[in-house]
This record gives C-alpha cells, structure tokens and sequence, in this order.
C-alpha cells in the first residue's frame, strides 16, 4: 500500500493540533478551579458566607445576596486581592430593607422661665399637632426651639398614654425636663419649697398610665428668706418663745436653738434653714440678741437682716434697758445696728371707758366673733368687710363701737390681725394701741414662725406684737402618720413571717416575692416622709464582686417593683452590700439562708446627702429616681463561680 507523504503531514498535523486544543482546554479548567477555589477561601475565611463563586473561562462570577452595601464591597474587595479585578464580574444583590426595624421614638422638652426646646421622633400617625399646641400655649411670649420629626412606622401601644402623660406634667411643671419614650416617662423638675415638692409628686403619682413606667426626681432647693428674720420674746408671766426663726447653716441653728433654751424657751424650737442671710455672722448676731433679752426678763428682741431691735416690757428699769442696749451693741458684730424701744403702759386711768380694744375670737367650729371699736366712717366698715371675707359672711357675728378718737392705723392693724386669726384653728386676737396680742391654736407646727414673720413685715420691725400660738398634735393631718421607726417595724413584720426571696442566681421578682412586695406596697404610701434604704445582701458563695452585683440588681428589682404598684418611690433608694454585712455563718445552709435577703432601714440625714451627692454621677436616664448610688461593674467575669450555688 502506497502511503502519500501530504496525507501523512496532513494527520500529524491534525494530531498536534487536537492534543494543544485538549491541553489548553485542561489547562483553562485548572486555572478556572484553582481561581474559584481562591477566591472562595479568601471570603469563608473573612466570615462572608453568603457569596458564591464560579467561573467561565478566565472571568469569575459573584453571586449571593449581601445584607447591605457595605458587605457587598468587602466582598468584592477581597475577590480582588486573589485575581485581577478586571476578571471579577459582580452580579451581587442586596439584600431588600422591607423588614425595617422601626425607630425607638422619643421626645425631649426643656421648659424654662425663657421658652421651651423640644427635639425628637414621633410617629407620622400621632403627628406634632398636640405637641405643638401645647408649648405653643405654655411658651406664650417665650421662645420656642421645635425640632420635632416623624416617622412613618406603627405607632407603639404605650406611646399615645406616654405622650398624654408627659404633656401633662409639662402643662403643671413649670422648670421642668420632660423625656418621653414609648414604653417609660422621665420627669426632673425643681420646686419652689419643700411644700411644693410634695404636692408635685401627690400629682404626678395620680393617673399614671398603664404599661408606662414614670421617672420622677423633683427637687427642692433651700428657700430664700427676703428679708432674713428672727423674733424672741419673753412674756409678762417669763415664758419665753422663739416665734419666727431662720439660719443660714445647720450650725447656726443649733446655737440659735440652744440659746433660745437657755434663755427660758421649754422645748427645742423650730428653726429654718435658709438662703438669704446678710452676713455670715447671722448666728452671733442672733445669739448675742437673745441673751441680752434674757438679761433683760421681759420683751421683745426682732432681726431683720442688719437691723436689730429690742423692745424692753412696760415696767423695765430704764436703767437695766440702757444697760442691757449698751452690752448688746458692743457684742452684736460690726455690719448690725440696734435700735431700742421702752413699751409705756397703755391703761389710761382718766379714761372711765378704759383703753382701747378690738377683739376677735374663733372658735374650733370656724365661728368669729368681733367685738370692740372701730374707726367710724368708710374705715371702720371696712374692716367689718374684710372680716366677712375671711371668715365668711354666715360664721361672722360682728358688733362693733364706731368711734373718733383712735390712733392712726388701727384700721390696718385690725385687718392684719384678723388675718393672722385667720391662720389658726382656734384662737383670739386683741388689738390695744399698743400691743396686738395673737392667742391660739394650731396643727401646723410651722405656723407660730410663719406668722410671726408675716406680722413684722406688715406692721413693721419695730412694732410691738405677742405671740402665744401652740401646736396641737390633734389639729395636725400629719400626726396621724407613723414615725420612721413604725414604718421601719411594720416592713419588718411583713418580712418576719415570709421574706422576699429570689430564685438562685436571679434577680426577677417570683410569684412569692410579689405577694411580699403587694404588702409592702400598702404599707409605704403613708411612709412617704420617711427617707428608706432598700438593701440587698447575699451569701458569700460566689466571687465577692459578683454578689456585689446581684445583691445590686436584685434591690432595683425591688425598687421597680414597688414602682410598678404605683407606689411613688422619691423617698427609697437602693443600694446592694453584697457579701459583706452577714447575720449568720456562711459555712451552712441556714446561715446563708438568712444572709440571702432584702432588707428596708432608715436613711439618716447624712447618708441620704451622700446618696444624694453621689446621684450626681450617675445618668438620669440609668434607672428611676431613689436609686442614685453608682453601680460597681456589672460585666460577668467568665472564669468566676457563680454567685449564690446552694
């Protein structure tokens, strides 16, 4: 057989030609493997899971859906570090937002004296209508800073009751920092006294929405005494009374008190402390004037701010009155002035009628009677007007002598007494020329200060008044109130039969523990003037920092659970010990049973400012007002024992 050379070229050419084509086709195949194989451990190994790889030839494809931008081009990124990015085609999707988490919506408004700012986020279904109606009408002429914005997402259940809640407390708060979210309302708001702390929170405790928990931290700054006063007197019989008093420091008030007893003064009497005084001397000023008053035997001593005045008793020997003057102004401190007065007796024994003499009384059941002379004209009927006004027109028996010869003044006179008669539950006044002499009772324990301060500024500081008002427990709604130590006794009592309990290693309130607290919580709303502790304690299982921490966590829970009965909590604060105050061994199980409890003390005034003072650290927003203490680290230690094994 005849081979031809061309057909023989022709077949090994053939041959050549297949075997490059099957070589670069399995060549093509292991670059493509090899690329994919990189670039997929490139991206397992940085955590992007969801993207997958493939190839055609010398391109490599992207797929898989990224759960945001950012991830699709980290996911790119890292391809790019394997093969060249101009082999990369990217066919990465992005994940669609449907599912949007909705916002956390929240409102702060700042009132002040100046306006009102307001910022936040509010459903677009709720609107700003309300909002913006009602600072509109509070800032009337103030400035108003409105940065409001909506959202259009699902209106949260609690929110509208939040909402309605804290425009409320706005409406009624007029410095005041109201913070609304949908589930909670914040409210820190300053009082004018100690009065008007009270009564907010009375207010702010009603109607409090269901589901919404309520934050409130109301406080009341020291008053302002304008002018800053004191009065002591001694009567004719020797008894000796502190009438109005206040100190500008605790230290001061004491020596006043101290001074007020040694100078015949029964009991400790009531003294305020207060911003305002003239000198920081107030307190040796008071003291030197007292004592000299007390060298004196009978009268009245009176300071308002620099300006001291004593008024010696009819009958004083005007020698020992220029002695004692002379003694009081050489001790009295340098920015003080004295002024003297020697009271003349009144009885006119020329004048058969006898001297002049207006006379009030009223009785327990709010009956006045008023007897006595009067200027005659316009002026004299005015006083019977205002005495119908102040008593009312049907408890007021009034039979007064309309008469020409009167000093100057008894009209206005009359009418401040009358008012000051007003103020008591029983009691009489009587006006002479001299003297206006105020008798009577009270269950205000406050009150003989507060009226004696009131008749020296609208009679003047020199005028010549007897005070003889007396506290009667029974008059006063808040004798009924138990003391600190019933309030303490009677938690206590509740306790000694079940304690509050947690279950191991928990800080939730359990069924038992809820019971517990539903006693607590009818005993403590008459208990709101007594400053408390919550305290919590454990065993000393566990690591010591750890049951710090439980012990913290389980006096909030407390602490909120009372909240959530609608009991106010401004006078609790809660405060954990941990380990550290045991009342038995730890090294058995009963011991450690009665070391693991709850307990309520008294807060002494000192303790409860460093509460107070320690608040200052904390964030407002942290927890609700009567748990101001910091919080030692609550961040688990994972090599520690739990706390509490049992």
């Amino acid at each position: 057989m005849i081979r031809s050379p061309l057909l023989l070229r022709i077949c090994a050419f053939g041959l050549g030609l297949g075997l490059c084509i099957v070589t670069a086709g399995l060549l093509a195949l292991w670059m493509e493997r090899r690329s994919v194989d990189a670039v997929s451990t490139a991206l397992t190994d940085t955590g992007i899971t969801w993207a997958s790889v493939s190839a055609d030839g010398l391109q490599l494809f992207l797929d898989g859906t990224a759960p945001n931008e950012a991830a699709a081009f980290r996911a790119s990124q890292r391809a790019a570090t394997q093969v060249d990015a101009d082999r990369i085609i990217n066919r990465i999707e992005i994940a669609r937002r449907d599912d949007l988490r909705p916002p956390r919506f929240s409102l702060d408004i700042l009132r002040a004296s100046d306006g009102i700012q307001v910022i936040g986020l509010v459903p677009a279904a709720t609107g700003v209508d309300a909002i913006n109606t009602t600072i509109t009408e509070l800032a009337q002429d103030g400035s108003v800073d409105n940065l409001i914005e909506t959202a259009d997402f699902a209106v949260p259940p609690a929110w509208e009751a939040a909402l309605s809640y804290g425009l409320e407390a706005l409406r009624r708060l007029p410095r005041s920092k109201i913070t609304i979210y949908a589930d909670r309302v914040e409210v820190q708001a300053i009082a004018e006294s100690i009065a008007q702390q009270g009564e907010f929170m009375r207010m702010l405790g009603q109607n409090q929405p269901d589901g919404v928990t309520v934050y409130l931290d109301i406080s009341a700054p020291r008053p302002v005494f304008t002018p800053f006063q004191l009065r002591f007197s001694i009567t004719e019989e020797g008894q000796a009374r502190l009438e109005t008093c206040v100190a500008d420091s605790e230290v001061a008030q004491r020596r006043i008190q101290a001074a007020a007893v040694a100078a015949g003064a029964q009991a400790t009497p009531f003294c305020q402390v207060g911003l305002g005084a003239p000198s920081a001397q107030w307190g040796d000023a008071v003291v030197a004037a007292i004592a000299a008053l007390a060298d004196l035997g009978r009268g009245t001593v009176a300071l308002s701010d620099t300006d001291v005045t004593l008024i010696a008793a009819a009958g004083t020997s005007q020698d020992d009155f220029d002695k004692v003057l002379g003694e009081l102004d050489n001790a009295l401190p340098a920015l003080f002035s004295l002024q003297g007065a020697l009271s003349q007796d009144s009885t006119n024994a020329a004048n058969p009628e006898g001297p002049a003499r207006l006379i009030a009384t009223l009785d327990d059941e709010g009956q006045m009677r008023l007897r006595g002379r009067v200027p005659d004209g316009p002026v004299g009927r005015s006083v019977a007007t205002y005495a119908r006004a102040l008593f009312g027109a049907e408890r007021a028996d009034i039979a007064m002598r309309e008469v020409g010869d009167l000093p100057t003044g008894w009209a206005v006179r009359a009418m401040i007494g009358l008012e000051a008669l007003s103020r008591l539950n029983e009691g009489t006044m009587t006006l002479e020329p001299e003297m206006l002499i105020l008798r009577g009772r009270t269950g205000d324990a406050a009150m003989e200060s507060e009226l004696s301060r009131s008749l020296a500024d609208a009679l003047g500081q020199g005028a010549a008044f007897e005070l003889r008002v007396s506290y009667l427990e029974a008059l006063d709604p808040m004798a009924a109130l138990p003391s600190p130590e019933e309030c303490v006794a009677r938690i206590d009592a509740i306790q000694a039969d079940a304690k509050i309990t947690f279950d191991p290693g928990s800080v939730e309130i359990n069924e038992s523990a809820a019971a517990i607290l539903d006693q607590i919580a009818t005993v403590l709303p008459d208990c709101r003037h007594v400053r408390m502790e919550i305290a919590g304690h454990t065993d000393s299982q566990g690591r010591e920092e750890m049951n710090l921490n439980l012990s913290q966590s389980r006096a909030d829970a407390v602490l909120n659970g009372l909240l959530a009965r609608n009991v106010l909590v401004s006078n609790l604060v809660s405060q954990g010990y941990g380990e550290s105050q045991p009342i038995a061994p730890n090294d058995t199980e009963e011991g450690r049973e009665q070391n693991r409890r709850i307990t309520f003390r008294l807060l002494s005034e000192a303790s409860d400012d460093a509460a107070l003072a320690d608040a200052q650290v904390d964030d407002p927003r942290s927890a609700p007002i009567g748990n101001p203490r910091p919080r030692p680290d609550r961040t688990p230690d994972a090599a520690a024992p739990p706390p509490e094994q049992e």
